[in-house]
């Protein structure tokens, strides 16, 4: 039996976390290299702001780790497997240490591609209607012709807001910072916030986001800087310190620690929960580290005339006609991301009606040339606009799933 002290626990534990990380290596690069340095300095708020607590949040992390393998199992999401592991780690350190951070936790789920595609439905939603505000604001001040998506015209002049308006990039930092001053807020008073505590400021500086992207725009309406210069990336600064990180650090003053650090001595914590979690995230990283079968063309309706196309990728597939080109992609390439990396601009995004189905309509513009473009997710002969919605349908019947996008140039 003294094989299974708690020290050669830890020994047996720490090695085969190591044996699975050094398995599971490439997910591992594939999860920091889309948000590297979020990820390590979550991880690292988690080791160093971890608290005693007498909640067992070990059925809650294996509830989400069994969860999302199940889902990685059947979809083959390399980041979700990734943030499993994650997850994983925090299960070990809690089940040895009885020490848990919820403020690094909210930033690992923060960082995790479960919640970038959370954000990316709602992000063109957000935009447009703080693009609308502003022109409700700036009307009555200046001289505004109408709104469009969003794009402004002024004397005649289109002023387009760029994408990185409520980013992603943006939201992420900022609740960064609010995590890493509570975790130094708590260090400094020796004593913990409670959950109900961190909810509540999680929420003031999501608001203190969205009015320091509202005063960007207005700003840059004002100033007419939509395009990329140093003018307009100093002004995106400006507006996040000042309407985000100074209240954020005038208002944490006033968050006071209530909590004292619990007897968690009389906790028993049983270990074979966590072998038994540990080896679904094995069985899950064999299924991962296979590649990927994609199926785009299974099943296709006819009218997109596959034998007048080619590949382009491996999960991408190009049909050009005379007046329209037609990509069919593996559902990870959402278009919006792929073109704005290309030098697009978008100036309307919105739901319209295509045979009797939603998807995505979006006017772009590049070396003055207008595009018109039509986007949406596809199962069978059903369309679909949201990501979750048709990766819902492949995890429930197992069928082929594909992405879309049908663009013609407006003359």
């Amino acid at each position: 039996m003294l094989l299974f002290n708690n020290t050669n626990k830890k020994w047996i534990a720490a090695l085969a976390l190591l044996l699975l990380m050094v398995y599971n290596y490439n997910v591992i690069l594939f999860g920091l290299d889309n948000d590297f340095i979020g990820i390590v300095i979550s991880v690292g708020l988690f080791l160093l702001g971890a608290r005693k607590t007498v909640y067992k949040v070990n059925y809650f992390l294996i509830f989400l780790i069994v969860l999302f393998e199940f889902v990685s199992f059947r979809l083959h999401i390399k980041s979700l497997h990734f943030l499993s592991l994650i997850l994983l780690l925090c299960l070990v350190f809690y089940s040895f240490t009885k020490r848990f951070s919820f403020i690094a936790f909210i930033c690992i789920i923060l960082f995790s591609t479960l919640f970038n595609k959370f954000f990316d439905h709602l992000t063109t939603e957000i935009k447009q209607h703080l693009c609308y505000i502003a022109f409700l604001t700036l009307k009555n001040f200046i001289s505004i012709e109408k709104i469009e998506g969003v794009s402004i015209y002024i004397n005649h002049a289109k002023i387009t807001i760029d994408t990185a308006c409520m980013g992603l990039a943006m939201f992420k930092t900022g609740l960064l910072i609010g995590a890493i001053l509570l975790t130094i807020e708590e260090k400094k008073q020796k004593r913990h916030f409670t959950i109900l505590q961190i909810m509540l400021f999680c929420l003031i500086v999501i608001v203190l986001n969205v009015l320091s992207n509202y005063f960007r725009i207005i700003t840059l309406i004002i100033l007419n800087c939509t395009q990329e210069n140093l003018l307009h990336h100093t002004i995106g600064l400006f507006c996040f310190g000042c309407y985000q990180i100074l209240p954020m650090l005038f208002i944490i003053k006033y968050f006071k620690c209530r909590n004292e650090e619990p007897d968690t001595t009389q906790i028993k914590l049983k270990s074979w929960p966590v072998a038994l979690v540990f080896t679904v995230v094995l069985v899950t990283s064999f299924k991962v580290k296979k590649n990927k079968e994609l199926d785009l063309l299974s099943g296709l309706n006819p009218k997109y005339k596959i034998e007048k196309g080619s590949w382009v990728a491996p999960d991408v597939y190009k049909i050009e006609t005379n007046d329209t080109l037609t990509y069919i992609k593996d559902p990870i390439h959402k278009p919006l991301i792929c073109w704005t990396g290309d030098g697009y601009k978008i100036t309307n995004a919105l739901k319209v009606t295509l045979d009797n189905q939603e998807v995505w309509y979006n006017k772009m513009e590049k070396n003055g040339v207008t595009f018109n473009s039509y986007w949406w997710y596809e199962s069978g002969n059903r369309k679909y606009t949201s990501y979750i919605e048709v990766m819902w349908q492949k995890l429930l019947y197992n069928k082929p799933i594909r992405l879309i996008n049908q663009t013609t140039i407006t003359n």
